[in-house]
């Protein structure tokens, strides 16, 4: 039977943990409290003082920027941010929340689970890759397309935060973030090596495949050479910008055809450091996927001729090539965690899902064309497809085109941040702002907006006031009035039929 030991926290606070090791990762090793609520983690080498001047910053002061404001709760889901430092026969440890029970496979991988990783931790790196996903995972633990937007959103958003408390996370890669496909969740962990500019230089230069070129092409300088280029907030947008676009096409973007060095070790620095290429260059094509070189378990989604990177559609493409082209290696042109939160919200309104129930994706981002269909399984949209493209109001009676359209489906909901363009969904929402205010059905071959919570929703084609309960038709041209308020919406119809 194994001890419980009590000691006492940095802050005064009672820290019990059972005396087995449950995991052990690159530097600490890790116990259970008794009822399993927190893990206190152990440095198993001597901290310095700097490392425990950190620590005590990252769960003190940074900490409560985070989590002590108004809406710090909205956080807890998105990190796993350790909350005491504790000391423990000479060596200095950290209190953690245990990791929440969706982060943990309930089925793991195919044939009952061969692989052993039920009960494990859903550790980011399952997920990004299309080999891992079609040869290894079992079909439910998997999620489908919509889901891994959800989760990009989730881990922009915490970024975004990090960054703008001045933090970045230094090491932000595919195992450092736990996801549930199956809920849309994810969690940044490992927090304690964040990175303060001018205070807490970086530990580590993070993790292959994710750290950025000019980090790589400079790692043989001396430490201190203001020449070389060290983890912080612009080297974690090169970071993100991999991780969505591993997540929502599950291949990295750098990785092609392109040999830079006969040696394995310089061929690699070269690819990742100074010659770092997007696979998908418009116009170089010297880093192309070669299909041949690919297991079949990576394809469809590891060949970008088959599944390019515009079927995550406009806005993040933008986004994408400002990453890998623009920014690839000049690191102020990077677009901001804020920039990718945004455009994957826009895009998330854009999505229709498959016709063919087989469809693994289910989800498909709408290609602006006349005739939609999945780029995944080939299926044609069929029917009539409302679009809504939307217009808010600078000053009252004008109304001017936003850049934003929403793609109808049956029991699609609308929400106030549609409604409004001055509300945005995050974390600011208040509970009211997070109810829908109406929603679409097709309905006797018809689709209606049905009006569940809008005082001023207005047919203004017809000049009829649409009370709630009511619906109104969407038909081609339709003019809908959503808000009379300051950043109120106008939306116009646009019918795709097929």
């Amino acid at each position: 039977m194994a001890n419980t030991v009590r000691i006492t926290a940095a802050d005064g606070s009672p820290v019990e943990f059972v005396d087995t090791i449950i995991g052990s990762g690159g530097m600490k090793d890790v116990y259970f409290s008794p009822d399993k609520s927190y893990v206190v983690a152990f440095f198993r080498d001597k901290q310095d003082f700097n490392a425990k001047d950190r620590l005590q910053n990252i769960t003190g002061i940074y900490r409560e920027r985070i989590f002590n404001l108004a809406g710090g709760e909205y956080w807890k889901d998105l990190y796993c941010w350790p909350t005491k430092i504790v000391e423990h026969n000479g060596k200095l440890g950290l209190v953690c929340p245990t990791y929440q029970k969706h982060f943990f496979f309930s089925t793991g991988s195919i044939n009952s689970d061969f692989l052993g990783i039920k009960g494990k931790e859903k550790e980011g790196k399952w997920f990004a890759s299309a080999k891992n996903q079609n040869r290894f995972l079992a079909p439910e633990e998997r999620g489908d397309w919509f889901k891994y937007f959800q989760i990009c959103i989730g881990i922009s958003r915490a970024v975004r935060r990090m960054h703008a408390a001045g933090l970045a996370h230094s090491d932000l890669s595919y195992k450092n973030v736990l996801l549930d496909p199956t809920s849309g969740k994810a969690s940044i962990i490992d927090i304690d090596g964040l990175v303060v500019p001018g205070k807490f230089p970086p530990d580590v230069l993070g993790t292959p495949d994710f750290i950025a070129p000019e980090v790589i092409a400079t790692k043989h300088l001396k430490m201190g050479d203001p020449a070389r280029h060290l983890p912080k907030i612009t080297t974690d947008r090169h970071a993100l910008a991999v991780m969505v676009y591993m997540y929502l096409l599950y291949r990295h973007p750098l990785r092609g055809r392109k040999i830079h060095d006969t040696d394995p070790a310089k061929d690699e620095d070269l690819s990742m450091g100074a010659g770092a290429l997007f696979v998908e260059h418009p116009t170089d094509a010297s880093n192309r996927v070669r299909v041949n070189d690919l297991h079949p378990s990576q394809l469809p989604q590891g060949d970008p001729a088959k599944i390019p990177y515009s079927v995550c559609g406009p806005y993040l493409k933008k986004l994408f090539d400002r990453a890998f082209m623009d920014g690839l290696h000049n690191p102020a042109a990077r677009p901001t965690a804020d920039e990718f939160e945004q455009a994957l919200l826009k895009t998330v309104d854009l999505m229709q899902p498959c016709q063919n129930p087989n469809c693994w994706h289910k989800w498909f981002v709408f290609d602006n064309t006349t005739k939609p269909k999945c780029p995944f399984c080939g299926t044609e949209y069929k029917g009539q497809l409302p679009v809504l493209n939307l217009y808010s109001s600078p000053k009252a009676g004008v109304f001017k085109p936003d850049d934003y359209r929403v793609m109808v489906y049956h029991n699609q909901y609308l929400y106030p941040w549609h409604v409004n363009k001055y509300v945005a969904p995050n974390e600011k929402l208040s509970a009211e702002q997070k109810k829908p205010v109406g929603y679409f059905v097709f309905h006797q071959n018809k689709w209606l907006l049905i009006n569940q919570r809008l005082n001023d929703l207005e047919d203004k084609t017809d000049g009829i006031t649409i009370p709630v309960g009511q619906a109104v038709e969407l038909t081609d041209n339709k003019q809908i009035l959503l808000s009379k308020e300051n950043g109120g919406r106008l939306i116009i119809v646009q019918l795709v039929k097929n």
